[in-house]
């Protein structure tokens, strides 16, 4: 069974010794987890793997996120798109907490390609409801697209947290969710490309959902170029170490000992709040939005997501300080200050829109930019959350094993908040209501997130302790 803790390969008067060190790849007796260091093969270092990921991130929930982006998937009416993403993520829950015992069976690269086909279905839904305005083909598409999506979230995660050193995983981790921001760049362009011209609220043109399915369709052959964890080596030389065929009962064991732990205790709020306020933008872009300013807002989601998760992503990384603690503390204090002055000026808004019911074009200058700048620091504060959160979890332990397990488990709690929030917008409910609410989890998710950081930073203290104990560099 993959443990927390292993060994990091250290070169001593010309000859290799290993020093126990918490959070690094497990050595096993024969040190097959070991190898002298020389030229890595491109295609089995940890770049390529977070490239392939980022690959698969693009054409699947990246292009998603594109449709989303749009405004509850480009529809004219709200309720079915809303209805059918709870529905999507309800099975996504599932599967999620299924996703270490896929990868059980069948590794990380089939998971990740399987994992990715559903999506195409979900985008296939949305055409022919935007050509004929049947409904029971979103309905499968979401079905399929949840059941397929869930394994999928999880080992991208447990790829994204697990594969890299842990000195680039910030930088990893930015790289992963860029290629899933730049599958908004490529779907907002399209749509704003084919619906420049319609200055009027309604639904996307059905043209666009095309380009989406034939994206979409590459996810599974981008994920058969990843390699399995074990074949991957680090830059010091070092193989990473995850084991398949484990009983159902140990790994029942082993999802329960880490459910329980006080760290996945302490990031369930921030991953519940993180989850829940995914159904609101899409709305609140198609309740007061033109059909090419909601495009447009699909696109600068993409460049909004991106700034946030490499602003995240450098200061936790980057050395403009030596201490890690330091970075680590600032980073959270600067995501907390943006988070609160973004929602609470959200509800500011809805509270000033449930009264002017506003229809918002950019030729509109007075009222279109504050709303749609809120739109857009939503989708740069809540990057942030999300990749100082993988960040958290990446260094928790560097056994793929337990992240697999920590994406997992943490992911299913995300996918559980996404299809309660998008079941409670789905009724529909009012958007002050809802800004309400996200302004209100946030709050309460902001004081466990501090601690969260806090056993964070208490791992560095402790790992630099045994480094310094043993000689070992960072």
């Amino acid at each position: 069974m993959p443990a927390d803790s292993g060994a990091d390969v250290v070169k001593t008067n010309g000859a290799q010794s290993s020093v126990s060190v918490p959070g690094s790849p497990t050595q096993h007796e024969n040190d097959s987890s070991t190898t002298h260091i020389g030229r890595i093969p491109f295609f089995r270092s940890t770049l390529f793997q977070i490239l392939v990921v980022g690959c698969c991130a693009f054409t699947a929930p990246g292009i998603w996120s594109a449709m989303n982006g749009l405004g509850v998937g480009g529809s004219q009416s709200p309720d079915l798109v809303n209805a059918a993403n709870a529905i999507l993520y309800a099975f996504m829950t599932i599967t999620c907490f299924a996703g270490p015992w896929m990868t059980n069976l069948i590794g990380f690269r089939w998971t990740l390609a399987i994992g990715s086909i559903g999506y195409p279905l979900y985008a296939a839904g949305l055409y022919v409801n935007n050509r004929t305005g049947a409904t029971w083909f979103v309905y499968f598409g979401s079905i399929a697209c949840g059941i397929s999506a869930g394994f999928f979230w999880s080992v991208e995660g447990a790829i994204a947290t697990g594969y890299p050193e842990q000195h680039k995983r910030g930088r990893y981790i930015a790289t992963w969710f860029t290629f899933r921001n730049f599958g908004n760049v490529v779907g907002g362009s399209i749509s704003l490309a084919l619906n420049v011209k319609t200055a009027k609220k309604g639904k996307v043109g059905y043209q666009a959902y095309l380009a989406f399915i034939a994206i979409q369709c590459l996810g599974f052959f981008f994920g058969l170029l990843l390699s399995n964890p074990q074949k991957v080596r680090r830059d010091d030389g070092t193989r990473i170490e995850a084991q398949q065929g484990i009983h159902w009962r140990t790994e029942l064991t082993q999802m329960w000992r880490l459910g329980r732990s006080k760290s996945i205790l302490l990031l369930a709020p921030l991953f519940w709040y993180f989850g829940w306020v995914q159904a609101y933008p899409g709305t609140y872009l198609a309740t007061y939005f033109t059909v090419r300013s909601r495009a447009l807002g699909s696109l600068s989601l993409a460049f909004g997501g991106c700034l946030g998760t490499w602003l995240s992503g450098i200061m936790v990384d980057v050395r403009w300080t030596e201490s890690r603690k330091t970075r680590a503390i600032v980073t959270y204090v600067l995501i907390a200050l943006l988070n609160s002055g973004t929602w609470i000026w959200a509800v500011i808004i809805q509270n000033e829109y449930r009264f002017t019911h506003p229809t918002l074009d950019w030729a509109i200058h007075s009222t279109f930019g504050r709303g749609f700048g809120l739109y857009v620091f939503e989708r740069i504060s809540v990057a942030m959350v999300e990749n100082y959160i993988y960040w958290c979890i990446s260094n928790l332990s560097d056994s793929p094993g337990d992240q697999i397990r920590y994406s997992s488990l943490l992911r299913g709690i995300e996918t559980a908040a996404v299809c309660v929030g998008f079941g409670v917008q789905a009724i529909p409910t009012p958007l002050i209501a809802t800004a309400a609410i996200n302004c209100g989890l946030w709050f309460i998710a902001l004081p466990f997130s501090y601690f969260a950081t806090v056993r964070v930073v208490r791992k560095f203290d402790e790992l630099e302790a045994v480094k310094e104990e043993h000689g070992v560099a960072e």
